[in-house]
């Protein structure tokens, strides 16, 4: 039997396969994005963990794909760090609302968590009463926490992120400072 292979027809000069040069825009997408990826990336990942995230790593690739998706929708390419930073908070509390829902129908919930020896042995008791008061703080607190503190944000930058007013990130703040020092207060 033979196969004879015809050609689909002439190649059109618009076509993807005929072009060579790619679009302008979209090579400055790709480095604009690249640069942005080379240095926030480790911010990103450390904001999601610090946030509670169990994948950190996903929600930062899912945060980074969707700042290229909507790239060109940006006001102001000086926002993208602002826009990738709020991506990853909401990325974030979705996953956090996620598996808090999924748990919720599972029949034996995982009890058994523990954290690995390395982090067990390179924090200090402290830390660890600490780190431990800040994961039982509500989420709201923990994420204004987590960005005015880790990543010094002012208060304007953080109901950015956080999509609430300025007077919400004061109270969640001041808050969860309350509940900390109250924390590491009665461990003493």
């Amino acid at each position: 039997m033979r196969h004879i292979i015809q050609p689909l027809g002439p190649v059109q000069a618009d076509s993807p396969a005929r072009r060579t040069v790619a679009d302008p825009a979209d090579q400055e997408r790709e480095a604009s994005v690249s640069r942005l990826f080379d240095q926030h990336y480790t911010s990103m990942l450390r904001l999601a963990a610090l946030l509670g995230a169990d994948d950190p790593e996903n929600i930062v690739a899912e945060a980074y794909y969707q700042i290229y998706r909507k790239w060109r929708r940006l006001r102001d390419a000086e926002s993208a760090e602002a826009y990738l930073r709020s991506t990853v908070c909401n990325l974030t509390r979705m996953r956090i609302r996620h598996l808090q829902v999924a748990r919720r129908h599972v029949e034996t919930p995982p009890d058994d968590w523990a954290a690995s020896a390395e982090n067990s042995a390179l924090l200090r008791d402290d830390q660890r009463v600490l780190v431990g008061a800040v994961q039982r703080l509500p989420a709201r607190q923990r994420e204004a926490l987590v960005l005015r503190h880790w990543l010094g944000l002012k208060e304007s930058e953080i109901a950015a992120a956080m999509g609430i007013s300025v007077g919400s990130v004061k109270t969640h703040t001041a808050r969860g400072l309350a509940a900390l020092t109250h924390a590491m207060e009665a461990r003493r």
